[in-house]
């Protein structure tokens, strides 16, 4: 149980994370050396405190309290909250009894209201969970409303009880979904509130502007004044007065008024300096705009922690390094601190970018489109505000409709997951992941790992968290464009129409490879657009080369008043029979009460613009093929129907064994202290703690007990090698099927062991007949467990008909891997066959993610087959490597991107 830092332990150990207010302060393990902080601190708790606490004023209470949670050790954890350079708080449990503990808390006044008692109990019970404690117990006397606020408005699932003035709490230390939301709502507040500094300054000094064009520090200073920033700009240059119009100083020091932002663009070695500076002049956020830190290497990386110390010893908020700068367009604000060439258009897409060339291209590309950015940020190194930072930034923004991240690497990808599950319930997320090349397969001996690319991972989380991963950014750009625009698209059905018979054949087609549905219109509405002179009006509904706006309009107000498709798509081939304007105006008509979601092709005219504005301020937009109008609209559609479908939930699995599983675990690694692969039998005692029903099996290594196995399973029989070695056992003829008595063993057994090198043979009970599948488990460093079902048997690698989520597992992602199967209709009964138990085959995946869950040491799974049968789903063959693992990080736990696993 860790409870208290042995001395050497690094000063720096502990987790930096936000205050209430967006400070930044430090939660830590007790040290052996923290005594005298603590009794200063007890000096400065209130005697209101001390009665509160320890239901008495007996100021030596609180000393004795905190000495023996530095001296005395065994049976307790204490964790201390450090602001500044004073520790303020303390917060530990005494432990009562297996899986529950008496936790008590200690504040300073002066730090009371900014959320820090909340943020020890976040992390105690954090603490607590990984030691196996599952309760914590807290006695408060009724009329400590404070404390109480903290302990009910946790989140954490509360029982309460009341007796004789003194309130009795329980809290439950798991991640339930509503203490999760809790939590996000918390680290929103505190988020906002320290990037406003940051996104919505009121003064800004650049320091490093140089006096001559070109400079970054000069170009960006530029920027700032020529974007008409609102608030006060100074420039930061020991030898100028002025750069330009704007008011230079010697130092951040001598800047005569208060500095939200500032700008760094002076060479990296003098970066720490000034960052020093910066907070010691009460500086609130920082951009670092200097390249030559971690990029560079091990000394680059080292200079990066420097600076990022002197950063949260500051509660500065950093950006960067090696960054672009960022663009905040709000008309109050109108701040453009980057240092590129594109002057930034207003609009709904919020923007964050690793890489500044790829944050320019969407700039530029969103602005030429009328999207607009709302905000964006280059990220850079991100040694401090990462992507999780800006998404719970952006949640709750106004002005943002649609968030769009350009990302080569996670700091934090579970947590991620976890965020965009909940953003991306309002607001819809679109990611660009770089490096998606970057491939090969993982060393491993199961179908699962050697099928598991770093990119199956990323696949795997975008999926359950409704994540749109886009090819490009032009492709990022141009969904955000019909995203941007309610109303989402209610269903699949999609209408084509317009004069240009060609581009909506082309749509029709590019539909159909995506998914959508383009059902015929009916004979009622076939004969109004007919009357308006379609020449095809089934759908795509051609209105012929000579059709007027008149018509236009009046075939989108028929299709649209049909309700018979969920979205259209407007194909238009400007000729001299009509104007773009014309065209337009009536697109514009028709929508303006339309009530689903409209795309437009136009081409044929320089005059044709990027949208079609509507008359409540809604733009449509305007595309120049049919295929990227489609292509964005498909997408569009994915997002609604994630959105629309409920969320799931883990469901409570009966008949699992913990308390086996770790017995069979801790065994083995006894025995094979490096870890590998569990032998058949091992393999088959773990997968019955989950609860999988698995086919009998036994083990021989001579051909009479071989027979004796036989005997004991009952024939029929199946006869497999289990030599060492061995991953396809019917590539060397290593299985033999519907073995009916001793004879047809024995010579299976000479014909295996031959084959395959070696005497060790499995004897299992026939299966019965249904479709083959393979599940599977692979361990990602970053991402956790990654569960894999597909088609399986000598298919899996043929086919590679695969699905891969992460955990946690709702009811909903096991089903949507097992209904997004290639195998699905065979599941459900092909051509008259007996469907298989597909509700079996949905346990059999919850309990694999359980035992995922429950054994951090199961490095990989194999169930190959898994026989998916009218009466039941059979594990056949399972195969399992154990490694030894330390406990998992809490990747919930609030911590700040430096403190991140």
């Amino acid at each position: 149980m860790t409870a208290i830092e042995r001395p050497g332990t690094p000063p720096g150990t502990g987790w930096d994370v936000l205050a209430a207010d967006g400070s930044v302060v430090r939660i830590r393990p007790i040290r052996l050396d923290d005594e005298p902080a603590l009794a200063a601190m007890n000096g400065r708790v209130s005697d209101e405190s001390i009665y509160l606490r320890f239901f008495g004023i007996n100021r030596s209470m609180a000393d004795d309290y905190t000495h023996h949670l530095v001296a005395e050790l065994g049976g307790h954890v204490a964790l201390v909250a450090e602001y500044g350079d004073q520790v303020v708080g303390v917060a530990s449990y005494e432990v009562l009894r297996t899986g529950e503990a008496e936790m008590a808390f200690l504040l300073q006044d002066s730090v009371h209201g900014r959320g820090i008692g909340t943020l020890l109990l976040e992390q105690l019970a954090a603490t607590a969970r990984e030691n196996g404690i599952q309760r914590l117990r807290a006695d408060t006397l009724g009329e400590n409303a404070k404390m109480l606020r903290v302990l009910v408005g946790s989140g954490f699932e509360p029982v309460r009880k009341l007796d004789s003035g003194v309130v009795e709490l329980v809290l439950d230390t798991a991640y339930h979904p509503a203490t999760l939301e809790r939590m996000a709502d918390r680290e929103r507040a505190a988020e906002n509130r320290s990037l406003h500094r940051l996104f919505s300054p009121q003064t800004v000094a650049v320091i490093g502007a140089g006096r001559k064009p070109g400079g970054i520090g000069h170009e960006l200073l530029l920027n700032i004044v020529k974007g008409g920033f609102t608030g006060s700009v100074y420039a930061v240059n020991p030898k100028a007065a002025r750069i330009g119009d704007v008011p230079a100083y010697p130092s951040i020091s001598a800047v005569p008024r208060a500095v939200d932002l500032a700008v760094i663009a002076v060479p990296a070695e003098q970066v720490l300096g000034v960052l020093t500076e910066c907070g010691e002049s009460g500086v609130g956020g920082a951009i670092v705009l200097t390249a030559g830190f971690s990029e560079l290497g091990e000394a680059g990386r080292e200079l990066q922690r420097e600076m990022l110390a002197v950063a949260r010893r500051h509660s500065i908020r950093l950006i960067g390094p090696n960054c672009l700068g960022l663009v905040n367009t709000a008309p109050d604000v109108s701040l453009n601190a980057t240092f590129a060439e594109v002057s930034p258009t207003p609009g709904a897409l919020a923007l964050a970018a690793q890489s500044g060339a790829v944050g320019i291209a969407v700039l530029e590309h969103a602005g030429r489109t009328g999207l607009g950015i709302s905000e964006f940020v280059s990220l850079g190194n991100k040694v401090d505000v990462s992507g999780n930072d800006v998404l719970l930034h952006w949640w709750g923004d106004p002005r943002t409709a649609v968030i769009g991240l350009y990302l080569e690497s996670f700091g934090n990808p579970r947590k991620f997951g976890g965020l965009a599950r909940m953003i991306g319930r309002t607001k819809p997320i679109l990611v660009v992941k770089g490096g998606r090349s970057v491939g090969g397969r993982r060393a491993g001996v199961s179908h699962t790992a050697a099928a598991a690319t770093p990119e199956t991972a990323v696949d795997a989380l975008f999926a359950q968290s409704g994540v749109l991963r886009m090819d490009t950014v032009e492709e990022l750009v141009e969904t955000a464009r019909v995203l941007a625009v309610p109303p989402l698209p209610q269903g699949r059905r999609v209408a084509v129409v317009g004069n240009a018979g060609g581009a909506g054949i082309l749509a029709a087609d590019a539909a159909g490879r995506l998914g959508l549905d383009l059902p015929e219109l009916s004979a009622a509405v076939q004969k109004k657009l007919a009357a308006l002179g379609a020449v095809g009006p089934a759908n795509p509904v051609d209105l012929g080369a000579a059709a007027s706006a008149a018509s236009l309009e009046e075939a989108l107000k028929v299709i649209v008043a049909s309700g018979e498709v969920d979205s259209l798509v407007v194909n238009y081939a400007v000729t001299r029979a009509g104007n773009v304007a014309d065209i337009y105006a009536a697109i514009a008509t028709a929508g303006d009460q339309a009530g689903l979601p409209i795309v437009v092709n136009c081409v044929g005219s320089a005059n044709a613009g990027p949208e079609v504005a509507l008359a409540d301020g809604r733009r449509i937009p305007v595309f120049p093929f049919p295929e990227s109008a489609v292509r964005a609209l498909a997408h569009a559609v994915q997002y609604a129907e994630w959105r629309a479908r409920p969320q799931g939930v883990v469901p409570e699995l009966p008949r699992v064994d913990a308390a086996g599983a770790r017995v069979v675990v801790e065994r083995f690694l006894r025995r094979t202290p490096s870890g590998g692969w569990l032998d058949p039998e091992q393999a088959s005692q773990l997968l019955r703690c989950a609860g999988v029903p698995m086919m009998p099996v036994l083990t021989a290594v001579t051909r009479s007990k071989a027979i004796a196995a036989a005997e004991t399973v009952a024939y029929p029989v199946a006869l497999k090698t289990s030599a060492p070695g061995v991953v396809h056992k019917t590539d060397i003829g290593g299985v033999r099927v519907g073995l009916a008595n001793a004879v047809q063993l024995g010579m299976a057994y000479d014909e295996i062991t031959a084959a395959a090198g070696g005497p060790q043979v499995l004897v299992q009970a026939m299966a019965p007949a249904g479709t083959e599948l393979v599940i599977g488990v692979v361990r990602d460093r970053l991402f956790g467990p990654l569960l894999m079902a597909g088609s399986g048997g000598v298919l899996t690698d043929v086919l590679a008909d695969r699905q891969w989520r992460g955990l946690p597992l709702t009811d909903l992602d096991a089903l949507e891997m097992l209904h997004s199967l290639r195998c699905a209709p065979v599941l459900a009964g092909y051509r008259g066959a007996q469907a298989a138990d597909q509700d079996a085959v949905l346990d059999v995946l919850q309990r694999i993610a359980w035992l995922a869950n429950a054994v951090p040491e199961l490095a990989e799974l194999d169930i190959n087959p898994l026989v998916a049968a009218p009466g039941g789903a059979f594990a056949v063959d399972v195969r399992m490597r154990i490694t030894p693992a330390a406990p998992e990080p809490d990747w919930y736990a609030r911590h700040l991107r430096g403190d991140q696993p």
